[in-house]
């Protein structure tokens, strides 16, 4: 740990008085008086929403622009598998980049919390922190978008975000929804190539097998007839008349 981190922050946090049994009490809770939560559906408009995040106050539509955004969760602050997660998606800025993503983190932490953390990451992964992360201390962008387990949304004083990705496209359509529980880091590969997939199927009009990467074989959607196809794409393979490759 840095010197200077906010180490009362870290001995009271909720995940850490949660596992040794002692839960806070808090106002902003899961229980009575929360709206009916909002269902998420690939192709939905993702919710918008204001906070408080270690780059200044955002509006969450105003922040996307005209980008790609990836908003996900962390379980909280000071924690291992969240640390080395945080530190990977650091060091991958220049990959976001060239992809014109924008990134936005977030957890049940407070400013004081993540920024205090941030020094962390950097110490333990090398990794310097460059996007905002969201300082969702009650709860609310967590309710928004279901980033809970059943468990603990059913209690009724305190839920901790579990590793969510939403994948969000200019037009603020949600096009990926990922789910870990807090035990299992995530893969941030599979976000690039997820993002690959999605911009590549925008702009040539194609699906992706299995296991795909840039570079590789890609399918001809069921939509278009094998003639349409080889005049869009040039060479076409038909190895079914369900299963079409091209290279685009």
């Amino acid at each position: 740990m840095l010197a200077g981190a906010a180490r009362p922050l870290v001995r009271s946090s909720p995940l850490r008085l949660a596992l040794r049994g002692a839960v806070p009490r808090n106002s902003h809770c899961f229980s009575a008086g929360r709206p009916e939560q909002p269902r998420l559906r690939l192709g939905t408009v993702a919710p918008n929403f204001t906070a408080k995040t270690t780059q200044g106050d955002i509006d969450f539509h105003k922040f996307i622009g005209d980008s790609w955004a990836v908003l996900f969760s962390h379980p909280a602050d000071y924690t291992p598998v969240c640390t080395t997660e945080l530190g990977a998606f650091a060091k991958l800025k220049g990959e976001f980049e060239k992809r014109g993503v924008k990134m936005i983190g977030l957890s049940a932490d407070d400013l004081g919390s993540h920024e205090g953390w941030i020094r962390d990451i950097k110490d333990v992964t090398s990794g310097d922190v460059h996007f905002p992360i969201i300082a969702d201390a009650d709860r609310k962008v967590a309710w928004l978008y279901d980033m809970v387990t059943a468990d603990d949304a059913a209690k009724p004083d305190i839920a901790f975000t579990i590793r969510s990705v939403f994948i969000i496209d200019p037009a603020k359509k949600i096009r990926l929804i990922m789910l870990y529980p807090a035990s299992t880091g995530r893969n941030s590969a599979e976000v690039l190539r997820v993002i690959d997939s999605l911009q590549t199927g925008d702009a040539k009009g194609v699906a992706t097998p299995i296991d795909w990467l840039p570079g590789g074989d890609v399918i001809v959607p069921p939509s278009v007839s094998t003639p349409d196809a080889r005049k869009k794409f040039g060479d076409v393979r038909e190895e079914k008349p369900y299963l079409r490759w091209t290279r685009v």
